[in-house]
């Protein structure tokens, strides 16, 4: 059964600022089904929890915990105008899961485009309370990879949407016609995301504020590249196992990801491809998405 949540994220040292409030959805696993642990899912941009509606009980079926917030800016979580590195964003994610959810052992942290970002830096702040990181779909700021891409033509989107106050300018009451071009430019699949799940973006990001905090994730990436950097040079890489996870219609190939984890990550470095998808795995291929994340999960 899936609950709903909104909870405020205080200004401790494992929070953000105050009055930041996450909305987060959580489904535990069938009563009769011994749990094997926690799973917390990050969405990327335009997206919301939303992203991962045909994957959640089917993750709980195989027997974990699952939670899926929205990250600050997005969805029914609160707007603020800054707090967008990623390292703060991952803080705001781990007190939901050990102040709200009360969770004790170790998690799997799954995370796709933004939200992999996020799920990096949850991995590498820390490392003592995460079983194994899943991430992809994005160039890790701080990375070659982010260095040789940030300015290519596939990724134009990384400079319009760093510009101060002009995309918000030419976005504005265009938001739905924006995120279905965004999302059909990236995806092998686009029937896939249907007119009501567009809708649902669509007005997501139409609030108050919900464009400008979207944009806010991009504007901090060169800041998010200086944290990784450092964290990398003070700390070494980070102990996790990891695993890229992408489309195999996707940008990325399995050189780039692996490459981007080995720089990052002194444990175990897997990869996989989702066949048939695109940039959106577990809304075009949600049962081999669950199957690849339980798989590792599980290892």
């Amino acid at each position: 059964m899936l609950k709903i949540a909104q909870v405020p994220i205080d200004s401790t040292p494992f929070g953000a600022e105050p009055g930041v409030s996450i909305h987060y959805v959580s489904c535990p696993p069938p009563a009769d089904t011994k749990s094997k642990g926690t799973i917390l899912l990050i969405h990327g941009f335009p997206q919301t929890w939303y992203q991962f509606r045909r994957v959640i009980t089917k993750l709980a079926d195989g027997g974990y915990n699952v939670i899926i917030p929205d990250y600050r800016g997005a969805g029914e979580s609160t707007k603020p105008w800054d707090g967008y590195t990623k390292d703060v964003m991952a803080r705001d994610l781990r007190t939901v899961v050990k102040e709200h959810e009360r969770v004790e052992g170790k998690i799997i942290v799954v995370g796709h485009d933004i939200g992999g970002m996020i799920a990096h830096a949850y991995a590498a702040q820390f490392p003592d309370e995460v079983d194994g990181v899943v991430w992809g779909e994005c160039p890790l700021p701080g990375s070659t990879m982010y260095a040789e891409k940030k300015h290519s033509p596939g990724l134009w989107h990384f400079t319009f949407h760093n510009i101060p106050d002009l995309p918000e300018l030419l976005i504005q009451g265009k938001e739905k016609q924006y995120i279905k071009h965004f999302i059909d430019r990236l995806a092998q699949n686009p029937a896939a995301i249907s007119a009501h799940d567009l809708e649902i973006y669509s007005l997501a990001y139409g609030s108050a504020g919900g464009m400008r905090a979207g944009l806010n994730c991009y504007r901090a990436f060169e800041q998010d590249a200086e944290i990784n950097q450092k964290m990398l040079k003070e700390e070494g890489k980070c102990p996790v196992r990891c695993l890229g996870l992408w489309g195999a219609r996707s940008f990325g190939d399995e050189k780039a990801s692996r490459g981007m984890c080995e720089e990052f990550y002194k444990g175990d470095v897997e990869f996989e491809a989702v066949p048939g998808a695109g940039h959106w795995i577990a809304e075009e291929k949600p049962d081999v998405f669950v199957e690849k994340v339980l798989a590792f999960a599980g290892r």
